[in-house]
């Protein structure tokens, strides 16, 4: 496929994403500038970020350490002339032997779900001197299955707790993955009440991350501040 024809299949797959976005939004009776549209390019290459970033997406998410910095850097060979507005969002599941890696090109990740993450988090945020944002990844899968990762309910206001004990990490919000067994609507109606009684206890961490292409209108409706689309955008991975 020629890079124009690329650039068009993205363009229209967007807007019909976003058709849907404010569908959700006016039906949550919530306004559109409520909810960040982040761009999962995941196993997408860099071509397709510059062809989003052109249409004017300025948030792109990624799974993988290694995929993502290279994506990172081939990315900012092509902007860098321009005004720099793009952020990063890390959504996989950490591990220790990446976290240094992560933070030189990450803004935010949206994955912490272990308090044995926080002291190399922290000295990172002294080695490259800048503040490192989290978010904490709620299950909403019960039992909580290791492959997917996160942190039971009760547990969450102690770990927003040890994060606050650290100065160069910043608390950003919940981020949560609908379960494969329930239906969205009652998966994000669960966030939802989990995600008032967390903001009650750390007003500032407002960000609320769920939802993707199967699911993003149910997360709407139960508050996301920040949904994650990939395939309704950028078509099956391989």
């Amino acid at each position: 496929m020629s890079s124009s024809a690329r650039r068009d299949e993205i363009a229209k797959n967007l807007a019909a994403v976003e058709s849907q976005i404010r569908l959700a939004v006016e039906n949550s009776n919530r306004e559109r500038s409520e909810v960040t549209l982040i761009a999962v390019t995941k196993n997408f290459p860099a071509s397709d970020l510059v062809h989003l970033y052109d249409l004017g997406i300025r948030n792109f998410g990624e799974n993988r350490d290694q995929e993502a910095k290279s994506k990172f850097e081939e990315f900012n060979n092509y902007i860098e002339d321009k005004e720099q507005e793009v952020k990063w969002h890390f959504q996989g599941q950490l591990q220790r032997n990446k976290l240094r890696s992560i933070a030189t090109w990450a803004n935010f990740i949206h994955s912490l779900d272990q308090d044995r993450y926080l002291p190399s988090l922290q000295q990172l945020s002294i080695d490259l001197e800048k503040p490192i944002s989290l978010l904490l990844q709620l299950s909403l899968d019960l039992p909580i299955r290791p492959d997917r990762g996160g942190v039971a309910p009760e547990e969450l206001i102690e770990l927003g707790e040890k994060v606050k004990d650290y100065p160069g990490l910043k608390l950003q919000g919940l981020m949560a993955v609908a379960p494969l067994d329930v239906a969205p609507d009652l998966a994000f109606g669960a966030l939802k009440t989990i995600s008032a009684t967390f903001l009650r206890a750390f007003p500032d961490a407002n960000w609320i991350s769920a939802g993707m292409s199967g699911d993003f209108a149910a997360a709407i409706a139960a508050g996301a501040t920040h949904i994650r689309v990939g395939s309704s955008i950028l078509g099956s991975r391989t």
